[in-house]
């Protein structure tokens, strides 16, 4: 097992990663929670039934827990089902001793993550990521749901109290989902760690790859990277917001085809290597964007915008995305591998490169 340690302003926690560790969970709950008076397992349908069972088994012998299932997809992340989580958790008595377990991928982490932040005011909770993707969401304390006019725009910072990320969890993942998170660990080798990019460009040249030994590498180094930043800039007024790398374009993406018809991770890579072209377009010479391209589509994340989304549809949900100032994208850039920086991008420049 290796410990990485995410220190922020307001908290510092521990992210617990390694195979099999799911079983010291009450053990974690302990060392990182003073007096739980109950906990709330939140997990959504697809998760529920290979793992719920087996957490509020263990849970069972030291804390009084019960459980609220949500169902699977990004749909979830509603004002409805955030609602229903908060009634089920009033109807159950929690208080403010209370802990919230998050058990699912970044649906169920944000959503749970969020009923924590607003319950009673605040209360702690716990992430227990099951998804490669969740290896970015889980960590750092942003937690939201999504709105119709925007993703992730209703939320709070509310950084957990520890995550406790057990790799074999992986293992019940299907390729969609896998190469959907592989997405984000590239986003994070691309913007802060040339080597480590360097390294998933030699040692993963399919899914396949990802396991085992590699699959732990890469999930402490995403995390690492995720964590540096953090600890740095909590609340995103700085430099976290390099962490938004292929976003902008991405969630206008996952927005207009409707949330759940493209994985975020597919979303991101259209976004990713749209931001680059939009980098070479303003330095007027070619940085990566062909070479990325071309490796991502080895993975069959999809390179280019669906042909059936319009231009200006598409600008309009980027005028949405939370870095926008006074009417104006600014996007996060590649300049070098290892090194972005954010630009603002006027509107003809966008409308042409989307079309």
């Amino acid at each position: 097992m290796e410990i990485v340690t995410v220190k922020t302003k307001s908290k510092e926690y521990p992210v617990y990663i390694g195979s099999g560790i799911i079983k010291e969970l009450p053990r974690f709950v302990g060392e990182n929670c003073k007096s739980v008076s109950k906990v709330l397992v939140i997990s959504d349908q697809t998760v529920s039934q290979l793992y719920l069972q087996t957490i509020m088994d263990q849970l069972a012998n030291t804390y009084e827990a019960i459980s609220y299932v949500i169902p699977s997809g990004e749909s979830s992340k509603s004002f409805d089902i955030y609602n229903k989580c908060q009634t089920f958790a009033l109807a159950n008595r929690l208080d403010r001793s209370s802990l919230i377990i998050a058990l699912g991928g970044g649906v169920v982490g944000d959503l749970a993550g969020f009923v924590a932040a607003t319950f009673m005011r605040g209360i702690p909770f716990i992430q227990v990521p099951t998804t490669l993707l969740a290896h970015d969401s889980a960590v750092g304390g942003k937690v939201a749901i999504n709105h119709n006019l925007g993703k992730n725009m209703i939320g709070a910072f509310h950084q957990p109290n520890a995550v406790v990320y057990d790799i074999d969890f992986m293992k019940t993942l299907p390729l969609d989902e896998l190469r959907s998170g592989f997405a984000e660990v590239i986003k994070h080798g691309l913007i802060w760690d040339n080597s480590f990019f360097e390294w998933l460009s030699e040692e993963i040249t399919s899914l396949e790859d990802l396991k085992e030994e590699k699959l732990q590498y890469a999930v402490v180094k995403g995390i690492s990277i995720k964590a540096e930043v953090v600890s740095v800039d909590e609340e995103e007024k700085g430099i976290r917001a390099f962490l938004n790398f292929g976003h902008t374009l991405g969630h206008a993406i996952e927005a207009e085809l409707g949330y759940g018809n493209i994985t975020h991770g597919d979303g991101v890579a259209i976004g990713m290597v749209f931001a680059m072209k939009v980098g070479e377009t303003l330095s007027n010479h070619e940085i990566y964007s062909e070479r990325i391209a071309n490796w991502l589509q080895k993975f069959d994340f999809p390179v280019t915008i669906p042909m059936q989304l319009e231009a200006t549809k598409l600008l309009s949900r980027m005028k949405h995305d939370k870095k926008v100032t006074s009417g104006k994208v600014r996007m996060v850039l590649l300049k070098e591998i290892g090194e972005v920086e954010i630009v603002e991008v006027d509107d003809e420049r966008l409308l042409s490169l989307l079309a």
